[in-house]
């Protein structure tokens, strides 16, 4: 099976989760047009508070996950089950208590989060609302993307699909339920995306319960170097997640810095939106192919991983030019659904997203460099590059550009920060992988996952 063509290979792993992941973003963008239409823009403006902590969350997930997942794929490369299957079961272990904590502490220090995340006094109490829903929810959300991500790496990514579409469509029809023939409100927004990732997790469940793959649910061995392993290896996926939410944090707080108001909280809500279904394109294919970059990793195939990234690099680049025309010339349609009668938001949002999606071909790429890096064992550059285009180059850009070209240039930040980074993932991936390939050698690194 994973000796078929690279195209195959796409197909069968990258497509289902691009698709599983797309419609999980539905979450959001299904709330956001009942929220738009039903309570207007003060109630967008609330729920785009909210954005951040959904995004940490799924980094968090993915944390753990796909750091479980590349030791997994990698052990089955290598024909050692009992090592893959002790990582599934202390990573399980590992969300189950994160995501308690995190339900825990978030509800204790819910008013600040809000004021923290850019909620302003005229929407602070439908921000708070909004996010308890979302906080006490949070251990549902972090399993199904971590139960997900395991259906994945032991060869089932339809069955990781179908649990990503099924919580999508419930997530639909419950929003509707909930906001207009029961009237809730934001409240019942916030907890048709709650209840989502349950039935996404009683989907994924039953193949583990089962044993009818290689991963099959174990009394966890609490093993604190394969547990630091797992969350050192799944560091780049978290900051490559996360930086979805931290760049809406940053976006945020330029835009109330720079005068722009719930105006620009609206329209950044809708660019937030689009952004998720572009970045949820390139980060569906990369988690989609990372089982096998890591599987043929743990094989020493190196010419099989070169083949399929090439093949890879060519894919992501057209569809990063084809998406970005499509915002130039077809997002208008997409952010009237959110605001139909708000004229002026429409307008505002539209002239804003054809500067602010302008670089995003270069993100496709530097995600696929970022996953290549992560899935191979070698997390620390994986990890810089992650920061890069996120925590470093995006604030530098985003608060320095006004200093020099005003408050408008702050939509162009994000896109000049996803060029640079491009450029410094392209150099190490290019000498990193120009070395003919050879047998793997033990490194700091790879010693680790022993």
């Amino acid at each position: 099976m994973y000796q078929e063509k690279p195209f195959r290979l796409f197909m069968k792993y990258a497509i289902p989760q691009m698709i599983g992941l797309l419609l999980n973003s539905v979450y959001l963008i299904v709330d956001g047009m009942f929220i738009g239409n039903r309570l207007g823009r003060d109630a967008m403006a609330a729920a785009a508070i909210a954005v951040p902590v959904v995004e940490i969350l799924i980094a968090l997930a993915l944390a753990i996950s796909v750091g479980a997942s590349i030791i997994i794929s990698s052990s089955f490369g290598s024909g050692d089950t009992d090592r893959a299957n002790r990582a599934f079961n202390l990573s399980i272990v590992i969300a189950v208590a994160m995501s308690i904590l995190i339900a825990v502490f978030g509800n204790i220090y819910l008013n600040g989060l809000a004021i923290g995340l850019g909620s302003t006094p005229d929407i602070q109490q439908e921000a708070v609302t909004y996010l308890w829903y979302i906080v006490t929810g949070s251990p549902f959300l972090i399993l199904s993307f971590a139960f997900s991500s395991y259906a994945r790496a032991d060869n089932q990514p339809k069955l990781a699909m179908t649990a990503l579409v099924v919580g999508s469509v419930s997530n639909i029809i419950l929003d509707y339920v909930f906001m207009y023939p029961l009237n809730m409100g934001i409240a019942g927004a916030a907890l048709a995306t709650a209840l989502g990732p349950i039935f996404s997790v009683m989907i994924l469940l039953p193949h583990f319960l089962r044993g009818k793959g290689m991963l099959r649910f174990r009394w966890p061995q609490l093993s604190p170097k394969l547990g630091w392993n797992i969350l050192y290896l799944g560091a780049p996926a978290f900051v490559m997640e996360f930086s979805i939410g931290i760049v809406t944090l940053f976006y945020n707080i330029a835009i109330n810095r720079n005068g722009f108001g719930e105006i620009g909280l609206a329209a950044y809500l809708t660019i937030g939106y689009i952004a998720l279904i572009i970045l949820t394109v390139f980060l569906g294919i990369a988690q989609g192919i990372q089982p096998l970059v890591s599987y043929f990793h743990g094989k020493h195939d190196h010419g099989r991983n070169r083949e399929l990234m090439t093949f890879l690099f060519k894919m992501v680049a057209f569809l990063g030019i084809f998406l970005y025309v499509g915002v130039v010339f077809f997002s208008k349609p997409f952010i009237t659904i959110f605001t139909p009668s708000d004229a002026e938001l429409i307008a505002f949002t539209h002239s804003k997203a054809t500067i602010y999606f302008s670089g995003f071909v270069f993100a496709g790429i530097t995600i696929l460099i970022i996953t290549f890096f992560q899935s191979i064992q070698q997390a620390l550059p994986a990890f810089v590059l992650a920061l890069f285009r996120s925590a470093v180059f995006v604030p530098i850009f985003l608060f320095g550009f006004p200093l020099a070209w005003g408050a408008e240039s702050i939509w162009l930040a994000l896109s000049v920060a996803e060029l640079v980074t491009f450029v410094v993932a392209g150099v190490w991936y290019y000498r990193s992988t120009r070395v003919p390939a050879g047998p793997t050698l033990p490194n700091k690194e790879s010693v680790r996952l022993a």
